[in-house]
């Protein structure tokens, strides 16, 4: 029942009693002193700090976003001059790689026309030799048949001399 006679006696539900009101208000007030002399100033510090820390993030993310956007830029340009050095190296390799075959072409033809030359020249003391034995072969044989026409024996040291000039009047006539 005595709650039913203090709510009697207030004459405004909703607000308290003037005597509470007066403790909450010096309570109130002294908590924000205590709380202003000796809280606020380190959450202020903190808080500042916070913010000069934040700041200073975010100029480093700048300074490594513009060092890595320069790094971009220099590996780009490596890049490139990697690739124009490779193309002259490839060019350079092609004016080589054409200058030799020239060069083996050239000394491939040099080397025909020595083995040609050659050739020519063992053909011709091969056709030297085959024409000496031929010559002497048909000197041979003209001085059997001279023999098994004749029926006797022919001084063959005369009659050499005699078939040598006539096989060379029959080379000349060939020739």
């Amino acid at each position: 029942m005595t709650t039913v006679f203090i709510a009697a006696a207030s004459s405004n539900p909703i607000l308290p009693a003037t005597g509470e009101i007066v403790w909450s208000v010096l309570s109130f007030l002294l908590l924000l002193l205590v709380l202003g002399k000796w809280a606020y100033p380190p959450v202020k510090k903190m808080m500042a700090d916070r913010a000069a820390k934040i700041r200073n993030d975010l100029d480093a993310a700048e300074l490594a976003r513009a060092e890595a956007q320069r790094t971009l830029e220099e590996y780009r340009e490596q890049l490139a001059q990697a690739k124009r050095e490779a193309t002259h190296i490839l060019d350079e390799a092609r004016q080589t790689a054409e200058a030799l075959r020239a060069d083996l072409l050239v000394k491939a033809e040099e080397d025909v026309t020595i083995l040609r030359a050659r050739n020519q020249e063992a053909l011709r003391i091969e056709r030297q030799r085959v024409i000496a034995e031929l010559r002497t072969e048909v000197g041979s044989l003209a001085l059997e048949l001279a023999e098994k026409i004749i029926d006797a024996e022919v001084d063959r040291a005369a009659s050499q001399t005699l078939i040598d000039s006539f096989i060379s009047e029959i080379g000349a006539a060939q020739a």
